[in-house]
């Protein structure tokens, strides 16, 4: 008895690139007070840091639309305000007393609330009415940054305009809050927000 058995196969890779936010939005978000200012604030403070030894805390807030036939729109840094008193005092607590919550600030929610941020917010303004999302927990590009990652998927139609970063799934402690202008989803939408917070050191 005799035979053989071939076996062949093609694999094709192709990489497909995440199309960039519309021009519009874009200039309409970057030139927003609270975008002109986080930004100017941020390199400040990065700067008398590096200056002083100073420690500062900086913040940034990136976001990606993913839509319902999978394709991606890339919006880029949505803001780099704000950290909240809450958050501050917080971490004060810790130091005196430390809970399990501490490492907890994964909590994504975003909501349609535009008024400004500002550091005595406690929640978001408006709720979107999706439940918040535990996002990952990991170091950015330097050993100075905390990343979460967080996806939120959308069943209706809404008109986003603010996130936030939480210690739980209900309730309890905001660390930072940013308002950036609107993108829109429909149901099977989803936004994964990408949130950075550096303690800068001075090194």
């Amino acid at each position: 008895m005799e035979g053989s058995i071939g076996i062949s196969g093609r694999l094709g890779m192709r990489v497909q690139r995440a199309e960039k936010a519309p021009l519009s939005w874009r200039i309409r978000n970057a030139t927003r007070w609270g975008f002109v200012w986080g930004t100017l604030a941020n390199a400040m403070a990065k700067a008398f840091t590096r200056l002083t030894q100073v420690p500062t805390i900086t913040a940034e807030l990136r976001g990606r639309l993913i839509r319902a036939d999978g394709t991606v729109v890339d919006y880029g840094v949505l803001g780099r305000r704000v950290v909240t008193d809450a958050f501050v005092e917080f971490v004060v607590d810790q130091l005196q007393t430390e809970t399990s919550e501490f490492g907890d600030f994964k909590y994504h929610d975003s909501g349609v609330g535009g008024t400004a941020e500002a550091a005595a917010d406690t929640d978001i303004e408006t709720t979107d009415g999706e439940d918040r999302v535990a996002g990952t927990q990991t170091e950015g590009a330097s050993a100075e940054i905390y990343r979460s990652v967080g996806t939120i998927s959308y069943t209706t139609t809404k008109a986003i305009v603010e996130h936030g970063l939480f210690s739980q799934a209900t309730g309890t402690t905001l660390m930072d809050r940013t308002v950036f202008s609107t993108i829109n989803v429909v149901n099977g939408d989803s936004i994964a927000f990408t949130y950075e917070i550096t303690f800068n050191s001075g090194s």
